[in-house]
């Protein structure tokens, strides 16, 4: 098994430390999970810079690395949604998009095709990345203000409301990068 490969087992791993963490008490826990997706989220970035470069692209890493980051990023938004941050059918609407897309493209790749990543699909991930952070970053410094200041209840409800406003958005960008993909692939669809 090649570094990348590893790598990309690793973002899995990281995955269930990162939940671990996300759902301690404290601020060290708090600061460590935001660390470990930080971590984690670069891994994906490597290891397929790695794989290109050093001519290691894998079929083992064709199927891993996408399933890798569903897992990761869909392990977050559960998180912030037993966490009351964001509401159930939100994450419902990512995790299905995801899951159908994923699916997608992997019977494809069972078919010989390769149906690369669009431009909007693109857009969809920074934007999950972007919500994701912010969401961390939140827990983080709510957690620093309950720890050594103090937290006004009044910033609870801009904060949430904010969070509100960066997931409408992000998932409106999910369902409409999902829609375009599934038309763009249709001649696909209708011969499964």
């Amino acid at each position: 098994m090649n570094i990348a490969n590893k790598l990309t087992l690793a973002r899995i791993f990281l995955t269930f430390v990162f939940m671990f963490f996300i759902f301690c008490n404290g601020l060290w826990a708090k600061i460590a999970s935001f660390a470990i997706f930080i971590f984690a989220a670069l891994s994906d970035y490597f290891d397929g810079k790695l794989a290109q470069k050093n001519n290691m692209v894998t079929d083992f890493g064709k199927l891993m690395d996408p399933i890798a980051d569903k897992i990761l990023v869909l392990a977050a938004f559960a998180a912030f949604v037993q966490m009351q941050l964001i509401d159930a059918w939100m994450f419902v609407i990512i995790f299905a998009r995801d899951i159908l897309i994923t699916s997608l493209r992997l019977f494809a790749l069972n078919k010989g095709r390769v149906l690369s990543a669009t431009k909007m699909g693109k857009h969809k991930t920074a934007s999950q990345m972007v919500a994701i952070f912010v969401i961390l970053i939140f827990i983080v410094f709510k957690q620093i203000m309950l720890d050594i200041f103090t937290w006004n209840p009044a910033w609870e409800s801009v904060f949430r409301k904010g969070i509100y406003v960066m997931m409408l958005f992000t998932v409106a960008i999910t369902l409409y990068s999902g829609i375009s993909y599934l038309w763009d692939n249709r001649k696909i669809i209708t011969k499964i």
